[in-house]
């Protein structure tokens, strides 16, 4: 059951992340490879919130989710106003940057050998030693995000993006400030993943550079493409799909690395199959095929 309980909440924490990136892939039309990075701010934020400062998890949940909001507004004063190919330059270079981050400034996120210590979620009605207890937050945590999600793409705010998505020139045709919006969903996505990083640092309590790299992004964003963008299933099946297959490879009897080589495998022979034959993903609403905005 401590097994099952561990994938669980680890489905949890990506589904999180995979609805945070489909805000920018599938419903603003802008692909982005600083997911990765944005995760980490998260739980580098949330695990120094609890290790320095001794803030309780709610606190703690809240500063990784403010941080990867400011980093996001930072990021997105510069590349609001780019499009296409400029835009997933500068993500992937936002990335890089994080990444090199995580790792050079030592007093801050520990180096190589990371933070340790990170206290595990804890209420004050609630002993914070139960599987369950994280299991149960995690999927109130991602059922809370998805309707959130939900809420603000079908509304007024997912109507103008999905404006720009399909043609930003005539978005902007009709008064819509593109850069403003563009930022908006940045911050929405970031804040988004912030808390996943942040449920992820509580939950291992050591987190280390390792674990938010340029592959984690490209994680994420499989998830999404695998799953289907512009609509809230297309990630969580994502998730599901790319958390469950390593898993289910253990049961195969493989080595360790020839299981490794044909997860990564699978993982590019699902890609390639779905960019040529169902570019929308397994559930997804938008045929993420490319063009100026993309």
């Amino acid at each position: 059951m401590t097994y099952i309980l561990h994938i669980a909440i680890l489905f949890a924490v990506y589904a999180i992340l995979s609805m945070s990136l489909d805000v920018l892939v599938g419903h603003t039309g802008l692909l982005s490879l600083a997911q990765g990075a944005f995760f980490g701010i998260g739980a580098y934020a949330s695990a120094q919130a609890t290790v320095v400062f001794h803030l309780p998890f709610i606190l703690s949940l809240s500063a990784g989710m403010v941080s990867a909001w400011f980093f996001s507004i930072v990021l997105g004063l510069y590349t609001a106003r780019l499009k296409g190919d400029l835009f997933f330059i500068a993500t992937f270079a936002f990335q890089l940057l994080v990444s090199y981050a995580f790792v050079d400034l030592t007093h801050i996120t520990g180096g190589a050998l990371g933070i340790v210590g990170i206290r595990p979620y804890n209420f004050i009605w609630i002993p914070g030693t139960s599987q369950w207890v994280f299991a149960v937050m995690a999927g109130t945590c991602g059922v809370i995000v998805a309707l959130v999600i939900r809420r603000v793409t079908s509304g007024p705010l997912g109507r103008a993006l999905h404006c720009i998505r399909e043609d930003d020139l005539i978005a902007s045709g009709f008064g819509k400030n593109v850069p403003l919006l563009r930022l908006k969903a940045m911050a929405i996505s970031a804040v988004t993943a912030g808390m996943a990083g942040a449920l992820y640092a509580h939950y291992v309590t050591f987190i280390d550079p390792s674990s938010f790299t340029f592959s984690e992004s490209v994680l994420v964003l499989a998830m999404v493409v695998i799953g289907g963008s512009g609509n809230v299933w297309g990630p969580i099946v994502g998730a599901s799909t790319l958390i469950l297959l390593p898993e289910l490879l253990r049961f195969v009897g493989l080595a360790s690395g020839t299981a490794s080589v044909l997860r990564q495998v699978l993982y590019g022979s699902a890609l390639v199959g779905l960019m040529l034959w169902r570019p929308q993903g397994l559930v997804g609403n938008y045929d993420f095929q490319g063009g100026d905005n993309v």
